[in-house]
């Protein structure tokens, strides 16, 4: 199971601001399929078509629940809509320290409405709240810098530049890497936030 055990109670934990993480439902793989076979729903993310399969297989095995890694649906409350989804993946460090690598993949007509900063902050609250790990880290682009920024304000930090660190479109490029720690601050604590009105056009 995805670390927190049942699923039954992550609806009542994962949520702020009228945006909810949640477990995958079979219905969600429709949307699994098509970021698996459209490269534009990834935009630089795209690294060739994959099997549209998998989602299925996947879901039949753990429900995207598993002990390493998963992933949460998005949804929007209001519309009770998905807007795309959440994943994460634990590593280790020096052969002991754990840590979990998060991301975000969101429809185009959810983005840049401020879902994206916000899913990956709930995200980093489920899994402090129900694993030991210290550590969260995410890795983007250079050039992607609504991901930049939607990462500071998730409670991200920049660490550097990893060199060479991923191979897509002919050539080799490099990646920023971005970490939160237990202890840092959290992003709700900023007063902006905690008056935001939830997810809308032009809201950031």
């Amino acid at each position: 199971m995805v670390p927190g055990g049942g699923s039954s109670e992550i609806g009542a934990e994962v949520r702020r601001d009228g945006v909810r993480l949640r477990p995958v439902t079979e219905p969600d793989l429709a949307m699994f399929r098509r970021f698996a076979v459209e490269p534009g729903l990834l935009g630089p993310d795209w690294h060739g078509f994959r099997d549209p399969g998998a989602a299925e297989r996947r879901y039949a095995t753990d429900a995207w629940l598993g002990e390493k890694d998963g992933r949460l649906v998005v949804e929007v409350e209001a519309e009770e809509a998905a807007a795309g989804f959440v994943g994460f993946h634990h590593g280790v460090y020096g052969g002991t320290a754990g840590y979990w690598e998060i991301g975000v993949a969101l429809l185009p007509p959810w983005r840049g409405r401020g879902i994206g900063w916000r899913a990956q902050a709930l995200l980093c609250d489920y899994l402090f709240l129900h694993t030991p790990a210290q550590r969260i880290q995410a890795g983007t682009h250079p050039e992607n810098v609504a991901e930049q920024q939607a990462l500071e304000r998730a409670g991200f930090q920049l660490e550097g530049v990893v060199r060479a660190a991923e191979f897509r479109a002919g050539r080799w490029w490099d990646g920023l890497l971005y970490s939160r720690l237990r202890d840092d601050p959290s992003p709700w604590d900023r007063p902006a936030e905690r008056e935001w009105p939830g997810p809308g056009p032009n809201r950031p």
